[in-house]
């Protein structure tokens, strides 16, 4: 089932399965969250958790015991129970069961809350450690976005497709260089040369910088960026407009999108935040010890949040 919290600027939509942001619509029709369209790729914004990224050979240990697990976790794939919606904003929970605790032994409670503030998304997430043991977790975002953007024609009622993806820009805030992790595009796991991603000028702003998004930018996946480098990425126009941003304050992102397939390139960039990756393709140790990996004392929460921007 879909849910729907709306404002005079914004109509969005979230589906119980996942959690997931389902559509953000402009009062002007302008749909800007991917469709989901599976030649390219058929999930939305996921819900990363209780890991981020692959597992090395998509297992791990924990007590001397071997659990398996997917990329990026099984939250993404399981119905949420709506706990809570008002007009501007609505919550999403997910507790652990004995199917969880087959793939992750912790007793848990997570949390998805989405708000409307005029013309931002805020997504808030509540992690709750039920159990009485430290536990270990990572989670991020995966929310995808329309790129080229699609303008609504209500006089022909039809969507019509403005200029080509890499005629689009990337703007990273206040920096003008992007030091990127490298990743096995195989495996999905960290290699361990690093590559620096050099930005154009921002005329109007000096300390930031430009990313075109060209067709070959993701022939190796995606753009994973470690150490805070930024806490803002915005979606621009040809003529370097932002149309949307993502703010942050998670130590990672990433930037992503399929590439190149007989169908074409695909018309939607991602941009994630995470508190957690995947493992480096050397990595021996066990749960506890994966590299910005979160730990929560018994009875404890987290909580983190970032926030989606439209500009129209």
């Amino acid at each position: 089932m879909v849910q729907t919290i709306q404002n005079d600027f914004l109509t969005v939509q979230i589906n119980e399965m996942g959690a997931e942001l389902w559509s953000i619509q402009d009062n002007l029709g302008t749909e800007y969250l991917w469709e989901g369209d599976k030649r390219f790729w058929g999930r939305r914004s996921p819900i990363l958790f209780p890991i981020v990224g692959s597992l090395k050979e998509k297992q791990y240990q924990y007590h001397k015991t071997t659990y398996q697990m997917n990329q990026h976790g099984f939250a993404r794939d399981m119905k949420f129970t709506l706990v809570k919606q008002e007009a501007l904003e609505c919550w999403y929970q997910l507790c652990s069961n004995e199917d969880t605790k087959e793939k992750y032994p912790f007793e848990f409670e997570l949390e998805i809350g989405y708000r409307l503030v005029e013309k931002k998304i805020q997504v808030m997430w509540k992690v709750k450690n039920l159990g009485t043991e430290q536990m270990y977790f990572s989670i991020g975002a995966h929310p995808a976005f329309c790129c080229p953007i699609y303008k609504k024609d209500s006089s022909i009622e039809m969507k019509e497709r403005g200029k080509e993806r890499k005629e689009y820009f990337l703007k990273l805030d206040g920096i003008k260089k992007l030091e990127l992790s490298m990743i096995d595009p195989k495996s999905g796991l960290l290699l361990s040369q690093t590559k620096p991603l050099f930005l154009s000028d921002d005329e109007i702003d000096p300390k930031s910088g430009f990313l075109a998004i060209e067709d070959s930018l993701f022939e190796n996946d995606a753009l994973i960026a470690e150490q805070n480098q930024t806490q803002k990425v915005s979606l621009c126009t040809p003529d370097k407009k932002e149309y949307l941003s993502v703010s942050f304050d998670a130590p990672l992102f990433g930037i992503w999108s399929p590439k190149q397939k007989e169908e074409g390139i695909a018309p939607f960039i991602c941009i994630e935040p995470w508190y957690g990756r995947c493992d480096r393709a050397d990595f021996t140790g066990e749960l506890s010890q994966r590299e910005w990996g979160n730990q929560l004392e018994a009875k404890s929460e987290f909580k983190a949040e970032y926030e989606i921007e439209i500009y129209n």
